[in-house]
């Protein structure tokens, strides 16, 4: 151990090649390998065209986002670092060049393949395509490439997700990856999805059926090459670096945050006492950069696989983040709330079919007629539609609850310097998860919504606005109720009738707070 570099003193003079590099996590590698190991050499990333905009284009928006902010302060030229590779995983050879390929032969010490389709219902075919075959396709580079000391794969903690306890290993599959891709191969699209679900089962969806597949293939086919397969759960905003809170896309919990600070989201399946494995995303990444470190030094003799995980270690419950959620953007609410912020899991399933239609489809519909007759277009059913095919997916998560091993992980640490704990830290006990996610909150606001506190007093006085309309809309309710009751059950005793009318009071003198007085 002392002998080994630093993790920093490892990186310099190296370079390094990464896919999915214009992706959430892939963004924040980047800019911690130039941010922390100003020394590196040369920054490779694959990239494809997308949606009309060319790779190199795409290379240079990543460069500019708010992320890099801190990097151009202390290092103006660091883009001089980053090089595009034009090349597609979909592709034969990943689609790059001749002269682009010999100079990452000559080039690359280290490969960061985190470049993946994430959608869980994604078609097979593509997630096959991108999740299993792009992995065989970077095995066949990394075995050209003359000083290649690493390929580091990302996964998912998921990727097993029919076991109840994970440990760090590779379990088997139901077929073999290679009769899988065969099969796709000549399939068409129309049998491909009506086999599917009995193919993918016992897993839940694509994702996770193929990322199995792709570890599988890692253990038989890259025998030759020293590889580490690193395991993150639920890949949420950043913790610390470069700045607490950034997001810039709506995956897992952040766009749950978003629909429930807007007001759409009020309900859904969810175990409060279950483990929410939330992952910081600048906690994966300093354990991507270290994992690859000791797997070049050390030269473990065996592949390591690190179960990147928040459970038994510092357990946050989905109970506390749905409490904390709606607190927080009823006091820095979000621009244009419709309804209140309202949050709640549940276990019911009868309670949460009931909220989907009476306090979800129902609302969205009556406000939809109001919008018909002032002349608007009618949005809320669609918003709703919409956002309920998204939560239906995640519901299998946060209504279930795993377990992990993390002993590579743990151990991994003790292997690293002070310094480097420090810089590269990644011990999930660190967290303190109400900081976490106050910020978490203020980030999706900020970065993923791109809403700037110059609206948030008209926000507030719209969540008190909204608060004195329903409060409105419980005393017509309560004396509604309590009519009905006294001319159908014309016994009715003084005491129900007390009862009620208390309750409407109740409400009554909550009106001068909230009006202001």
């Amino acid at each position: 151990m002392a002998t080994m570099p630093s993790i920093r003193e490892f990186y310099a003079g190296r370079s390094v090649f990464i896919t999915g590099a214009t992706g959430f996590m892939g963004k924040v590698l980047v800019e911690k390998l130039l941010r922390s190991c100003p020394e590196i050499n040369t920054v490779y990333l694959l990239t494809r065209a997308k949606r009309g905009v060319d790779p190199i284009t795409r290379v240079h928006s990543l460069l500019d986002c708010p992320l890099f902010e801190p990097l151009r302060k202390q290092q103006p030229d660091f883009r001089q670092k980053v090089v595009p590779v034009v090349g597609d995983i979909t592709y034969e050879r990943l689609g790059i060049s001749e002269a682009d390929e010999q100079l990452l032969i000559r080039d690359v010490s280290i490969i960061f393949h985190s470049a993946a389709t994430v959608r869980f219902d994604e078609v097979l075919k593509l997630s096959v395509q991108m999740n299993m075959v792009g992995v065989q396709r970077m095995i066949e580079l990394a075995r050209k490439l003359t000083h290649l000391e690493c390929f580091l794969h990302v996964s998912t903690a998921y990727a097993n997700c029919d076991q109840n306890m994970t440990e760090e290993k590779i379990y088997p599959t139901t077929i073999h990856p290679s009769k899988l891709i065969e099969a796709v191969d000549w399939m068409s699209e129309d049998v491909l999805e009506t086999l599917s679900p009995k193919l993918v089962h016992p897993k839940p969806n694509t994702y996770t059926y193929t990322k199995a597949m792709a570890e599988k293939i890692l253990e038989e086919d890259a025998q030759d090459i020293r590889v580490a397969i690193v395991r993150p759960s639920i890949v949420g905003a950043s913790w610390q670096g470069p700045f607490p809170g950034w997001v810039d896309n709506f995956n897992g919990p952040t766009g749950l945050f978003a629909a429930i600070g807007k007001g759409a989201l009020r309900m859904m399946m969810g175990k409060r006492d279950g483990a929410a494995d939330i992952i910081p995303v600048d906690t994966a990444i300093n354990f991507f950069i270290a994992a690859a470190w000791y797997t070049a030094v050390a030269k473990p003799s065996t592949t390591m696989i690190y179960n990147c995980t928040t459970e038994r270690l510092n357990t946050l419950h989905w109970g506390r983040l749905d409490k904390s959620c709606m607190e927080y953007f009823r006091k820095t609410p979000m621009d244009g709330v419709a309804r209140l912020p309202t949050a709640k899991f549940t276990s019911s399933r009868l309670r949460r079919n009931m909220g989907l239609y009476l306090d979800h489809l129902l609302p969205a519909w009556l406000m939809d007629q109001v919008t018909r007759f002032s002349g608007g277009k009618p949005k809320f059913v669609r918003i709703q539609n919409k956002l309920w095919k998204a939560v239906e997916v995640l519901e299998y998560f946060t209504s279930r609850e795993w377990h992990w091993t993390n002993d590579n992980m743990l151990f991994l640490k003790e292997q690293m310097n002070q310094d480097d704990q420090q810089e590269f830290d990644f011990d999930v006990r660190n967290i303190n998860w109400d900081v976490y996610l106050q910020n978490y909150f203020l980030g999706t606001k900020t970065f993923a919504l791109k809403e700037t506190d110059e609206k948030l007093p008209e926000a507030k006085l719209n969540i008190a606005r909204l608060e004195r309309r329903d409060t409105l809309i419980n005393i017509a309710l309560a004396l509604t109720l309590w009519g009905i009751l006294a001319k159908r059950y014309t016994s009715i005793n003084s005491y129900s009738l007390y009862s009620y009318t208390q309750l409407a009071f109740q409400q009554v003198v909550r009106l001068p707070a909230l009006v202001g007085l």
